[in-house]
């Protein structure tokens, strides 16, 4: 899976539950909540006031390393 800004978080979430790890290591302790599901991980990084770039490097990989 290549994983941009704009990549949901409950797309990667169904994908491979366990980039969960990588969201909550980085501050996203909300990736449970059903609102999240629905935000972009750039959403998301504005909430939480996280680089969204920094985010999405560490998502490829893992992804990467997963596959």
């Amino acid at each position: 899976m290549e994983v941009t800004k704009d990549t949901m978080i409950g797309d990667l979430l169904r994908e491979d539950y366990g980039c969960a790890a990588i969201l909550m290591g980085s501050g996203m302790h909300c990736v449970g909540c059903p609102a999240s599901q629905m935000e972009t991980i750039e959403e998301a990084c504005a909430v939480h006031g996280m680089d969204p770039e920094q985010v999405v490097n560490a998502l490829n990989e893992y992804f990467a390393v997963e596959r």
